[in-house]
């Protein structure tokens, strides 16, 4: 994962099982995800779902304070093989099961192991990604409209003056304005209830 560079990220549950069973699991995980990156990516969206959860982000160009993040030391700073931002997210991921296993009385992974991330090449792919990640809850049928899922960043990008850490202003280099998004959005839905039927 490298600087300035945009990235899709997303992770599946450990077998059959859900990563979140309750509401303060869903808030608990975006909390953690404040603490251990807030420092390391901008986050332009997030979509979180009992079982998996998909994220875009964009690594920051600037890559000074890292020795301040939780659990980074300037010893493994040091080492050329790891990655800084792959080890933010590693404990990030790392603290959210180790406080779920505890809270449920679980053992053994939550997640599949190393979680998943795809470059975004271009501004196609870029626009592709955000419609996806917010479109996920129909996908998969846990709503009819995408702006009932209370998990995403939606409803962020709905409420431009609520306080955030979701960089709300950068996909203006990429949509016409929200109302590109949002007609876009629409389109693909329909395509994809259409799809369904087939």
């Amino acid at each position: 994962m490298e600087p300035g560079q945009s990235y899709h990220i997303y992770n599946h549950a450990n077998g059959m099982e859900n990563i979140f069973r309750d509401v303060e699991n869903y808030r608990f995980f975006l909390q953690q995800y404040a603490k251990y990156l807030s420092g390391v990516v901008d986050t332009y969206a997030y979509c979180l779902m009992p079982n998996h959860f998909h994220l875009m982000v964009g690594v920051r160009s600037d890559l000074a304070g890292f020795e301040n993040l939780p659990g980074l030391s300037s010893t493994q700073l040091g080492h050329a093989s790891k990655n800084p931002v792959i080890k933010a997210f590693s404990n990030f991921f790392n603290s959210y099961a180790k406080a779920f296993n505890k809270r449920f009385e679980r053992k053994g992974s939550l997640f599949v192991e190393h979680f998943k991330r795809g470059l975004i090449l271009d501004e196609r792919q870029w626009q592709e990604t955000f419609l996806y990640i917010h479109l996920n809850p129909v996908k998969h049928g846990f709503v009819k409209n995408y702006s009932d899922w209370k998990w995403s960043s939606w409803h962020t990008y709905q409420s431009p003056n609520k306080p955030s850490n979701l960089d709300r202003n950068y996909f203006t280099n990429y949509f016409d304005g929200w109302d590109h998004v949002k007609n876009l959005m629409k389109a693909k839905k329909e395509w994809l209830f259409n799809k369904n039927l087939e």
